[in-house]
């Protein structure tokens, strides 16, 4: 079985992430959609709730799982039996960021990453973004799944 792992924060995700996810999808028998949970980092979204948004916007879907993990992702990807990490790239910025995690996810744990280009009507979204407008009142639905 060809099994994909698309990771992130996801805080949250984003209709960038659904495209990534649809367009990944045909590429994989089963993709884990690994939400990450980083004690450094403070979430507007407790993990629970992210993996339950997630879980329900694919819930008809099920060549999909979705799984927290808060370890590195080379580890979560062979405890998975996933050989292909998939990202989401929507500019040079993230590219080189990405990168390296790819360089550094091969070496470590022989992993390849598989770069997704954002669709260009996505490209400006990011879980950042949405969050940004959700602190001020802002209605996010065009931006959310």
């Amino acid at each position: 079985m060809r099994t994909g792992l698309f990771i992130g924060s996801f805080d949250p995700f984003t209709i960038g992430h659904h495209s990534v996810v649809r367009r990944a999808l045909p590429l994989f028998d089963k993709l884990v959609i690994g939400v990450g949970v980083n004690e450094r980092k403070k979430y507007m979204y407790s993990t629970e709730v992210r993996v339950k948004t997630i879980a329900e916007i694919y819930a008809d879907e099920p060549k999909i799982e979705v799984k927290a993990y808060n370890d590195l992702a080379v580890d979560f990807a062979h405890r998975e039996g996933a050989w292909f990490i998939v990202k989401g790239v929507r500019s040079v910025k993230d590219f080189e960021y990405e990168r390296e995690q790819a360089d550094i996810n091969r070496q470590i744990g022989g992993i390849e990453t598989i770069f997704i280009y954002s669709e260009p009507k996505w490209e400006s979204v990011s879980s950042t973004l949405v969050r940004e407008l959700i602190h001020f009142g802002r209605d996010v639905k065009e931006f959310l799944p």
